[in-house]
């Protein structure tokens, strides 16, 4: 089939792979057919917009049977950039004979439609007629005749771009440059290297606009390979920014390990402002030298630090576990910014060895080299490094110490516990005991219950700093004997520890079976006759833990809300209470909610907490019950938006 040949004829141009897309069900019909229902077309007297859509159909289904038709087309103003379309992509030489047999047939913009249409099909019997169109008196036929030939290339294209260079109009000369450009890409990807060189330098010397310039001056680079590598270090050099950009274009493409190897030597001779960038441009080279290269200059005291940051930079992407003693050493120096791009990259490093690398190191560092490692330890969570890490909390170097600690916090479990807390009763350094409690409350919440006999000593402590630390961490701990000791605490000789006592009773972990008995604590503390910030704190203790305490039925909830209500004065706790009979689906909670909605002080929480009960379709509250709390709502309440949205939810339940 002649659509399966077409097809075969390489990749077709973005217009008619969207044809394809777009013709649907008309590829049922047999090529052939459909290829002469369409010239059928061409031949016939229909309007132009017709004719166009076409041209672009036989760009799918076109072959030499097609060409003639066309062809006629290309001398029509209005249809010969159409037909151009087809004959650009028909893979026969005859589409190729009728675009040359028309650059005599038409002129001006249809002669420069014509002629990139060759130029696109690489017609190389068209480079006679193309190289005598270059002296037209027309510069757009000459300069589209100058490209073209660039286009289609070979030695002829070549010595008659070169001779034009000089001699071509100004307007002309860019073009032409360009077609020497295009020319001496094609010679060199052939393996003609010193005639492409030999255009390069040509245009390079030309009176022709900087952009050619400088589009040749990459050419001259690449095509001269190893040899080009002088050419490219006088221009990373120039004063002129863009050849110097040019140049660092170039040094990222011009392969081989001996250029990484040379430009790595040119760093130290650039200034300080242009080293970082071909810093970035070896890091994007492809070939071996090139880690090594980085590795070398991230290390290198003395260099300019922003050429060293961008290396430790790059070694994110290009590094393995090689390149963690030079990172580990850098992210250890004084300069902040340089220190953070080292442990940026170490933290991304992908390479699996590399937590047993830092592991292995961290055993024998020292100082700041060894607190980076610790860092970078918990940043990247490696448990292998916890026992140095732990060891590393009895540093001399308080730095070390501090992030020892840290990292145990992160990192640690109930077996830190223990020396967590040795470690807090062996300082008054209030800091240090700061970033330890901090740690302490960590693995105390991990430990559990676990935790709780090696924090006891704690709150046993003549040291009432070391008490309230006990109590925070208790709290986290939880179970039984932590709240046994947190229940003993209120009764301390000392008020401030009563005070913190109360405050982290009120705030107990509402876990069952091992605190169970935290809400009959706080029920204790809300109704004894101790001063009034402990009742407050006991009573909204409890509340929050009626409230998530899944053990009890919703009744249950109810009840126990209610039981505490003659307790409660102020708009604070009141408030609280409504929170929790809001999220209780129950037409108790409801009953107690309409009851405060007649408080002033609370009626629009109370209204807020009565939408969220009539919201609840669950089948605790039955619909009268819904309906009559939202009516209660908009009888109520004073709010605007509270209205509305009960307006609305009335209207769901009716």
């Amino acid at each position: 089939m002649k659509t399966s040949k077409r097809f075969a004829c390489g990749v077709l141009p973005v217009v008619v792979v969207l044809l394809l897309t777009l013709m649907g069900q008309e590829g049922v019909m047999a090529a052939e057919d459909k290829e002469q229902e369409l010239i059928a077309v061409l031949r016939s007297d229909a309007p132009p917009q017709d004719k166009a859509i076409t041209c672009k159909r036989l760009a799918i289904y076109g072959t030499k049977d097609a060409v003639p038709a066309l062809a006629a087309l290309l001398p029509d103003k209005d249809l010969s950039s159409w037909a151009r379309i087809a004959l650009e992509v028909i893979p026969d030489p005859a589409a190729d004979q009728a675009l040359r047999e028309a650059m005599d047939k038409v002129e001006g913009r249809l002669l420069v439609g014509v002629i990139n249409s060759i130029g696109v099909r690489r017609d190389a019997q068209a480079v006679n007629r193309l190289i005598t169109r270059l002296g037209d008196a027309d510069a757009a036929v000459a300069g589209a005749a100058a490209v073209a030939l660039g286009r289609i290339g070979g030695m002829p294209a070549a010595k008659a771009l070169a001779q034009a260079l000089d001699k071509a109009p100004q307007k002309v000369r860019s073009d032409v440059a360009e077609g020497c450009i295009l020319c001496a890409e094609g010679l060199a990807a052939k393996g003609e290297s010193a005639e492409a060189v030999r255009l390069y330098d040509a245009v390079r010397q030309a009176d022709v606009p900087q952009q050619r310039r400088l589009e040749a001056l990459r050419g001259a680079i690449l095509a001269r390979k190893a040899d080009g590598l002088p050419l490219l270090l006088e221009h990373l050099k120039s004063a002129d920014w863009d050849q110097c950009a040019i140049a660092l274009a170039a040094a990222r493409e011009l392969g081989g390990p001996e250029v990484t190897t040379a430009l790595a030597a040119e760093l130290g001779r650039l200034s300080p402002e242009r080293q970082p960038l071909l810093v970035l441009a070896i890091a994007d080279r492809a070939d071996a030298a090139v880690l090594p290269v980085i590795v070398q200059i991230t290390g290198r005291r003395g260099a300019p630090v922003a050429s060293r940051i961008v290396a430790a930079q790059a070694l994110e992407r290009l590094g393995d576990v090689s390149c963690v003693p030079v990172l580990v050493s850098a992210a250890a120096e004084d300069d902040a910014a340089l220190s953070e791009a080292a442990k940026v990259s170490l933290l991304r490093l992908s390479d699996p060895k590399v937590n047993a690398a830092m592991v292995a190191r961290l055993e024998k560092a020292t100082g700041r080299e060894r607190q980076v490692l610790i860092e970078l330890a918990e940043a990247r969570r490696i448990d292998q490094a916890l026992p140095a890490i732990v060891r590393s909390m009895q540093d001399a170097n308080a730095g070390v110490r501090g992030a020892a600690v840290q990292a145990v916090g992160e990192l640690g479990g109930k077996d830190q516990v223990a020396g967590l807390v040795r470690l807090l009763l062996s300082t008054s350094n209030q800091a240090e005991r700061e970033n330890i409690a901090k740690a302490l409350r960590k693995v105390s919440a991990r430990g559990r219950a676990d935790s709780v006999p090696h924090l006891l000593p704690l709150v046993e402590s003549q040291d009432k700093a070391l008490r309230v630390i006990g109590l925070q961490a208790l709290v986290v701990a939880g179970g039984p004997q932590a709240l046994a000791a947190v229940r003993s605490a209120l009764e301390d000789r000392d008020a401030g520890i009563q005070d913190e006592a109360v405050r982290v009773l009120s705030g107990w972990p509402n876990s069952w079976p091992q605190d169970a008995e935290a809400g009959e604590a706080l029920l204790a503390l809300a109704r004894s006759d101790r001063k009034m910030t402990h009742r407050l704190l006991g009573l909204r203790g409890y509340l929050q833990y009626v409230r998530g305490d899944d053990r009890l039925s919703a009744q249950d909830k109810v009840t126990k809300v209610r039981a505490v209500l003659p307790l409660i004065d102020r708009r604070e706790e009141k408030r609280v209470a409504i929170a929790v009979l809001g999220t209780i689906p129950a037409d108790g909670a409801m009953e107690l909610l309409e009851e405060m909605v007649n408080d002033a002080a609370v009626t629009e929480e109370a209204c807020s907490a009565l939408l969220s009960l009539a919201s609840d379709n669950t089948g605790g509250i039955t619909k009268e019950q819904r309906r009559e709390a939202v009516a209660m709502v908009l009888d109520k309440s004073k709010n605007d938006t509270t209205k509305k949205m009960a307006q609305d939810l009335l209207e769901k339940i009716r």
